[in-house]
């Protein structure tokens, strides 16, 4: 059916439509339907969209509104006539059946279905399914490959004459963990290139592009990006709004609704990142143990994966296992772990001293392999650049290109002090838990909301003594959260 385009000024966040609801009756289309809309130009463009149906007159029965990311995806104009059709279930979706029955994928196949997932052609529950199959069965090495180049292909890029190109990951899972910003000011402020493209929080309180959306933009153009490198050797920005891998983007969102990080997903969301920004130089942070992602073994083996993956695309890749048994720093969530962040960064405060040990760790890491510092002097020549105040001067610098400002930084209007119940020795602080109670008190979306953590495994406590704070937007969310601290229990004391 041939219908008008009407464009209604909202973005959905993805392709989204809306039809009349005696138009779509007459079509055959049910509310969440997957539609193909096809433009009548010579060079005809398509895409499938999310429908929604609405029976008031906002849409006539001879239009069709589509929201600003369709509007920019095909190019189109108010009024022009468009080809609106039923999506034919798409072949991917054999494959992805395939695929739960244990069975290997090719290149092609892989292909297919990254591709179906960026054009929308596949439902978030066939998304699902397919994340689903990754997690219960995984992936070969060979199926991993194919994963990382069709979401690397299906995305924008970025291409750099430097050679000194660099960048850290970590494979996540542990409260508080927010080395990044450290690591990435210091290596720039040292002269290293470092286009940071980070993910949004899975299953954690926070990830990077949460923390510095705090007080900067994360979102811009590749046109925008090349500037900000240019004038500052780096920035922090969330990969999902560029359009560098806009297949992870997706995936990623269904797996925080499932609560699920497939080892195969993982491994293809950090190296398509990676490529796409074309990082020469990769220092990637396995944090292992009790509570982590991982135990020793399974670290191990991805340790293996990565370097593996690291000879065939021709980039020189470290990984470093690190201890995952407990929390690291004392902030967690957005503002809180920021707040963390700036304390280790300025010379003249004093912030959390595991965090900042291990950014040291990772940025002298990646000095040695760059060869900005000799083997065995890479932690030394951080800790210059971090106590002279230079990777301060740098953060700001970047945080500034973003169009930020540390004095954005707003704290939670409601806390709440979690007191020891009995004086002894902390013998563990459980990372889901923490990660849980950070996220009931509205974490990653509240940015103020999180908790902060008053004490580590090893510390001698006192009863009555405050081991958490918890923070919250709302006195429901605090509340809420101080309920769900009693159910858990999240630290041992014995």
């Amino acid at each position: 059916m041939q219908l008008k385009i009407k464009l209604l000024k909202w973005s959905a966040g993805l392709p989204v439509a809306m039809l009349n609801s005696k138009t779509a009756e007459k079509i055959g289309i049910h509310p969440q339907d997957i539609i193909n809309i096809r433009t009548l130009s010579k060079h005809p463009r398509e895409i499938s969209a999310v429908i929604d149906i609405i029976k008031k007159r906002l849409v006539k029965k001879d239009e069709i509104a589509v929201s600003s990311e369709l509007k920019k995806r095909l190019g189109l104009k108010v009024g022009e006539k468009v080809e609106v059709s039923m999506l034919i279930p798409p072949n991917s979706m054999n494959f992805i059946k395939k695929k739960f029955q244990n069975k290997s994928l090719s290149r092609k196949e892989i292909d297919a279905i990254i591709r179906d997932i960026v054009n929308n052609s596949l439902s978030d529950a066939e998304i699902a399914l397919f994340v689903s199959s990754l997690d219960k069965y995984g992936m070969t090495m060979d199926e991993t490959i194919y994963l990382i180049k069709a979401i690397q292909k299906t995305g924008a890029q970025l291409k750099f004459r430097n050679k000194f190109i660099a960048d850290k990951h970590s494979i996540g899972g542990i409260p508080g963990n927010r080395t990044t910003p450290i690591v990435v000011s210091i290596c720039a402020a040292a002269g290293l290139i470092m286009p940071k493209n980070s993910s949004r929080a899975i299953t954690s309180a926070a990830g990077t592009a949460d923390v510095i959306e705090t007080i900067a933009r994360v979102e811009f153009s590749i046109k925008e990006l090349k500037k900000i490198i240019k004038k500052t050797n780096a920035f922090m920005i969330w990969g999902g709004a560029v359009g560098m891998v806009p297949a992870d983007s997706k995936i990623i969102k269904i797996e925080k609704s499932l609560k699920i990080d497939p080892e195969a997903q993982l491994v293809a969301s950090i190296m398509s990142k990676k490529l796409a920004v074309d990082s020469k130089y990769i220092i990637i942070d396995i944090p292992y143990g009790k509570g982590a992602k991982v135990d020793r073994k399974k670290a191990l083996r991805l340790k293996r994966k990565f370097e593996y993956l690291g000879r065939y695309f021709k980039r020189k890749i470290k990984c470093v296992l690190t201890d995952g048994s407990q929390p690291i720093g004392s902030g967690i969530g957005p503002v809180l772990e920021l707040e963390d962040i700036i304390k280790i960064l300025n010379p003249k405060e004093k912030g959390p001293q595991d965090l900042e040990k291990k950014s040291l760790l990772l940025a002298g890491k990646l000095f040695e392999m760059t060869g900005k510092a000799k083997n065995g002097q890479g932690i030394k020549m951080a800790e210059e650049v971090l106590y002279s105040g230079k990777a301060f001067e740098k953060f700001k610098e970047i945080i500034k290109a973003q169009d930020g400002n540390l004095k954005k930084l707003k704290k939670a209007g409601f806390t709440r002090d979690i007191r020891a119940k009995k004086s002894g020795k902390i013998i563990s602080i459980g990372n889901k838990k923490i990660n849980s109670l950070a996220r009931t008190a509205g974490c990653p979306l509240d940015k103020s909301a999180g908790i902060y953590l008053h004490v580590h495994v090893g510390d001698k406590v006192k009863k009555g003594s405050t081991i958490i704070t918890i923070h919250a937007e709302t006195l429901q969310r605090l509340n809420h959260a101080a309920r769900y601290h009693k159910k858990i229990n999240p630290i041992k004391i014995k």
